[in-house]
């Protein structure tokens, strides 16, 4: 996603490339939010399950990095889900999918999601841009302090690029993780996409990074109702209030949007190797993936790859319309957790 959910990025269409600020501001506001999504309207309307679940939101201090958490603790969890989200990994974006995952499973898991370091409301960290590799050692030191005394079999769940990021952590503790769903997978630069090529230029054009997060800082300068009016009329009835509220808040400020383009430049740099297939035909029996039907950061050649490298492996593509970035609406959102839910139960309970 990169905003427009980058696959682990959020997109800037095209023409955000050559975007310099016009005499006339408000047009642009506009312009730009209008062009921070390439989310799609849902085709599905699906009706969001009513849930008992609370949401716990919380900080926590891993190795020194301020981490925002949401978390939901059933009484007798039989295992433990743990969400790594895309990029942007503004963790509320999630917070639909994640309720609606709870309820899908009946309170038999508990679930963990942990935002990335630096996308985040507030600039905890002054200003520092982290990588992929920071941010993948972030979340298997979260593992190693948070979740060290775990009683229950752990679970990890990525979506985009954070598929990437939690098959990294597998690779690295693999004793810990007990299976591993991949929803909509950025595992490898799409050599065929024009969205990719434009956005691996502008992440690495410290000038266009800078503009860009710059301008896009300006909306969030805004009063939150006014940004929040302007994000609506941009982006359609198909985006939830939740993700609404995702994107004014933690999106719209400098310090996210240099760090989400900063992740995207070291996601490029990364993703032109091949995947480690070997490890996961290994693990094959322990590997889930999800495609999307029109999905150029998790294209059906990679998932026709997939097939191919390891077979008997997982594999299923979403058909019902949602896109990449489904935790924006709330159809999509309850569909992926009925999807995970239902795998769940098919082949670990």
């Amino acid at each position: 996603m990169l905003i427009g959910l980058c696959g682990g990025t959020w997109v800037f269409p095209p023409e955000m490339l050559s975007f310099t600020p016009p005499i006339g501001f408000s047009s642009a506001i506009a312009s730009i939010t209008t062009k921070i999504s390439q989310m799609g309207h849902e085709k599905s309307q699906l009706i969001r399950p009513k849930s008992d679940a609370v949401p716990n939101f919380r900080f926590c201090n891993v190795s020194g990095r301020k981490t925002e958490l949401i978390e939901i603790h059933p009484t007798n969890p039989r295992f433990h889900i743990l969400f790594v989200p895309g990029n942007p990994g503004v963790i509320s974006f999630y917070t639909d999918f994640l309720e609606s995952l709870y309820e899908q499973m009946g309170e038999a898991a508990s679930i963990t999601a942990i935002g990335h370091i630096s996308h985040s409301e507030k600039d905890w960290e002054h200003g520092n841009v982290f990588t992929l590799k920071e941010q993948i050692d972030h979340k298997i030191n979260f593992i190693e302090q948070e979740l060290q005394d775990l009683k229950v079999p752990l679970i990890l769940v990525g979506h985009s690029i954070g598929s990437f990021m939690s098959l990294e952590i597998f690779k690295q503790i693999p004793e810990k993780v007990a299976y591993f769903i991949a929803l909509y997978p950025f595992l490898a630069v799409n050599a065929r996409s024009q969205q990719q090529s434009i956005i691996k230029k502008i992440s690495r054009s410290r000038l266009q990074s800078n503009l860009i997060s710059a301008t896009v800082a300006l909306l969030g300068f805004l009063p939150i109702s006014v940004s929040r009016f302007i994000a609506k009329m941009s982006l359609g009835k198909s985006w939830s209030a939740t993700a609404i509220d995702a994107l004014c808040k933690g999106v719209l400020k400098y310090h996210t949007m240099c760090n989400v383009l900063y992740l995207a430049m070291t996601e490029f740099e990364e993703l032109v190797k091949v995947p480690d297939w070997e490890f996961m035909r290994k693990k094959k029996n322990k590997i889930a993936f999800l495609y999307g039907d029109n999905d150029h950061w998790a294209p059906l050649y990679m998932h026709d790859e997939v097939v191919k490298q390891v077979p008997d492996a997982v594999v299923e593509v979403e058909k019902e319309g949602h896109t990449h970035s489904f935790c924006c609406t709330v159809s999509g959102s309850v569909w992926v957790a009925r999807h995970v839910a239902t795998l769940i139960n098919k082949t670990i309970l």
